[in-house]
């Protein structure tokens, strides 16, 4: 599910005529400290972070002028909020408080309609609150077409025991509550405390909003740009990842970091499973064995080669890692040496630096094995393959074996193909472009490419040169499968003229800026 931010959140809150406090973002102390000054002083300064108890982890913080404030400010933005960085503040008008109140919305499955939670007791604990004191609580299936009566939503109010203006005005909110749900197609939209002010007004100190990530698109006014349910506003990682994924339907890619920042003495894996279930067994295994896990990634749902391969080229982009394992369920549905080669493009390109243990349980696996650790062997670096016979603890056993005992080798360079070509053959792929260049294939005895070439959309023509069997929109449309043989095996079993260029727009600035170019 995609997630508003707070400050989102409560834009929308507002124009649906629910009242919020002024506020304002800011991204450094000095800015918080000027918005402290344009609202009065006394603020209250919050972390712009995807966490429960803000307030006992320090991230929400009262202060009496600006000063203060960005002091605050300073300390929330150098904190570690869940092992991503805080950096966006919320600058908020202090609001005195004369009653707390709770209210939120959730798809109920058993029911199977949307109903309206709500709580004459707010803050935080809604579940504790329903157990110790459940005359506190009270709830409403709604009508996903009707919507909410406002009889009804006072009638809510009074089984709770707010009666007279107040219950009034709080039902008001839970219909305009309801129409923001409606119409953003919400999978749950909560506002604690819900708060009734010394002056009268009822007004969201506080909302969390989330989206079906399949609405997402039909709600560009929100701003949301990764759909994906993440748990933390997304880093430039995740967003390299989801331009990757969002627009090419092949197979899944799912990629999430578990934390960007990690302390001393960790041992650091970057995961790349296979397969939803199999890749929480590898994860579990890399804890039991002393690692860390960077992230978590799912290449599966028979994903081509192409998609695989820019998997591994962001995971390997995470700063710090010290292995590389993957692994999944026995996977029915795809080739598991397409997966190989796109591994092995990746750390032949990077290159990669670090152990690798990879589980490529499924579908060819012995071709799967034989092409990842045969085709590697240049690198300097150990990387192992095992089939679905080979526990998952195992393998990671393995690596922490191998991560004990490797020398890291030192540093290269990048290895992209960018040196020039003498006699192109060029044409698009869905997702990318092939180049041969046919002065080196007239050196090439195995024509590796052509008998490796799964879709078998290529030939050799009375030259004895690969060119393309369809048309060149053929190919481009999907023909071309990105199975990537026309460049893994031919660097490795032909003369090295294939070549498939797969961009990752904005990786190499993404690498450059974490000093990894």
């Amino acid at each position: 599910m995609a997630r508003l931010s707070e400050f989102t959140g409560k834009r929308v809150l507002s124009d649906a005529g629910i009242a919020v406090p002024r506020g304002t973002l800011a991204t450094s102390p000095a800015e918080a400290a000027t918005a402290a000054e344009s609202l009065g002083g006394a603020v209250v300064v919050k972390a712009q972070a995807w966490t429960t108890s803000r307030a006992a982890q320090g991230l929400i913080r009262f202060v009496e002028s600006a000063a203060p404030a960005g002091e605050a400010a300073a300390a929330i933005l150098a904190t570690n909020a869940g092992g991503f960085p805080v950096n966006e503040i919320l600058v908020e008008e202090r609001v005195a408080i004369a009653s707390e109140r709770y209210a939120g919305i959730i798809l109920d499955d058993r029911r199977r309609c949307p109903v309206l939670l709500i709580s004459a007791r707010g803050g935080s604990g809604i579940e504790e609150i329903a157990r110790e004191h459940p005359e506190a609580v009270a709830e409403l299936p709604l009508d996903v077409v009707e919507g909410l009566p406002l009889h009804a939503a006072r009638e809510l109010w009074r089984r709770v025991g707010v009666h007279g203006e107040e219950q009034r005005k709080l039902a008001e909110s839970m219909v305009r509550l309801v129409a923001v749900a409606r119409r953003l197609e919400a999978r749950s939209a909560e506002i604690n405390p819900l708060v009734l002010t010394a002056d009268g007004r009822v007004m969201a100190l506080d909302c969390r909003i989330t989206l079906d990530d399949a609405a997402v698109f039909r709600h560009p006014d929100l701003g949301i740009d990764v759909a994906r349910e993440l748990g933390h506003p997304p880093t430039p990682l995740e967003r390299i990842a989801w331009d990757v994924e969002k627009d090419d339907y092949r197979g899944t890619f799912y990629f999430l970091q578990m934390c960007e920042r990690f302390g001393r003495g960790q041992r650091v894996v970057a995961f790349h499973g296979a397969g939803g279930g199999g890749s929480m067994m590898g994860m579990d295994a890399l804890q039991r064995h002393g690692f860390s896990v960077a992230n978590f990634c799912d290449t599966s749902g028979n994903p081509p080669a192409s998609k695989v391969y820019r998997a591994a080229r962001i995971l390997l982009s995470q700063p710090g890692v010290d292995g590389y394992f993957g692994t999944g369920s026995g996977v029915a549905s795809q080739e598991q040496f397409h997966s190989a080669r796109g591994l092995v493009k990746a750390f032949l390109e990077e290159p990669l630096a670090v152990p690798a243990v990879v589980r490529l349980g499924g579908n060819g696996e012995e071709k799967a094995i034989e092409i990842l650790t045969g085709y590697t062997k240049s690198l300097g670096v150990p990387v192992e393959c095992y089939g679905k016979d080979t526990p998952v603890d195992v393998c990671a056993q393995r690596l922490e074996e191998l991560v004990g005992s490797s020398t890291p080798p030192p540093p290269q360079a990048p290895r992209r193909r960018d040196k020039p070509v003498e006699r192109p053959y060029t044409f698009k792929t869905p997702t990318g472009e092939v180049t041969y260049d046919h002065a080196v294939c007239t050196r090439c005895e195995s024509k590796a490419c052509v008998a490796a070439c799964v879709p078998q959309i290529l030939k050799l023509d009375d030259g004895g040169l690969p060119v393309l069997n369809v048309t060149l929109e053929e190919a481009a449309r999907g023909r071309c499968t990105e199975c990537l043989a026309c460049e893994v095996d031919c660097r490795a079993l032909g003369a090295g003229g294939g070549h498939v260029r797969l961009p990752v727009p904005g990786l190499d600035e993404y690498r450059a800026s974490r000093g990894m170019q």
